[in-house]
């Protein structure tokens, strides 16, 4: 699990985010990054480095290995301190809060703004790097791919799929971006999987989200993660949210994903609530979805 970095950023200097981005940039050619080559990249002198060292991995920001040579990385936190600083430079956030919610592949928390927002680390590479890397066509042209890359692709690809979606589906309204990171609006309500829907509010609220689905698909992305897991169900109706591994309509798996979306979305319903659904034709479904004709259940 990953800490929470925000306690640790007062204590840093300019020269110590210096040496951060001096070791990120290094680990764009190198895992584990020379220590002869840090000063250049970090642009300190030699003896500055060594005592930025010293602080970053007393603090838990990069982390070494000796090799043939002294290397060094930089640990999530790191890579989450550089983001959250510039954030801060920005005047993004304010102050961060408490944990929204930990994944396998993100960590999402409370922060401040001009109103309560949410923060979300990317972690995709970190602990299933060679699953991502097969997965993910962000990774595909790259003969080196770091842990760092991945996160930060996945990140900008939420990012501009969220920018392309909103307002249009209800997604999270996405607010700033940089590296693995993402600012957006904070989701009220309650996530899909620990909802217990009443017996007339079943078809309605799966209608709400197949709605969705057609609406992002009409702006030209397929969702291609649908689960009860990214749907949040509240007063105002759903939120779909976790979009990195988004596709366009036009990509040549995009009819099979979309198809994929609708199967896991029904197979939940019908797990948790089969009286109400067992009715229902994904691929009729689907069909009609993706040529923009559903308006609920009970018409296809």
């Amino acid at each position: 699990m990953v800490s929470n970095v925000a306690p640790v950023l007062a204590e840093l200097e300019p020269e110590d985010f210096h040496l951060l981005s001096g070791i990120e940039q290094g680990m764009r050619f190198s895992e584990w990054v020379a220590r002869g080559k840090i000063p250049e990249y970090a642009r300190l002198t030699s003896e500055d480095v060594d005592y930025r060292l010293d602080r970053c991995e007393d603090r838990g920001l990069i982390e070494r290995k000796t090799i043939q040579y002294t290397g060094f990385r930089l640990t999530f936190e790191g890579y989450d301190a550089l983001a959250l600083h510039t954030f801060a430079e920005r005047d993004s956030i304010e102050g961060v809060g408490s944990s929204l919610g930990v994944g396998k592949e993100s960590d999402v928390y409370e922060v401040q703004s001009y109103k309560p927002l949410a923060l979300k680390y990317h972690r995709e590479g970190y602990t299933n790097f060679r699953e991502v890397m097969r997965e993910r066509e962000y990774t595909a042209d790259r003969e080196h791919v770091s842990w760092l890359y991945t996160a930060r692709k996945a990140a900008e690809r939420e990012y501009t799929v969220l920018e392309e979606l909103y307002p249009g589906v209800s997604v999270p309204r996405p607010v700033d971006h940089n590296r693995h990171a993402i600012v957006m609006e904070r989701m009220d309500g309650v996530e899909l999987s620990r909802t217990k829907l009443e017996d007339e509010q079943v078809r309605p609220v799966l209608d709400l989200i197949l709605r969705e689905v057609q609406n992002a698909y009409k702006e030209g992305y397929v969702h291609a993660d649908m689960s009860e897991y990214n749907v949040f169900v509240h007063e105002q109706g759903v939120t779909v949210f976790d979009w990195p591994q988004a596709v366009e309509t036009e990509h040549e798996n995009a009819r099979e994903l979309l198809d994929r979306d609708i199967e896991n979305v029904l197979g939940y319903f019908e797990r948790k609530y089969p009286r109400a659904v067992d009715d229902v034709d994904s691929t009729d479904l689907a069909t009609v979805i993706a040529d923009g004709g559903f308006e609920s259940i009970d018409a296809v």
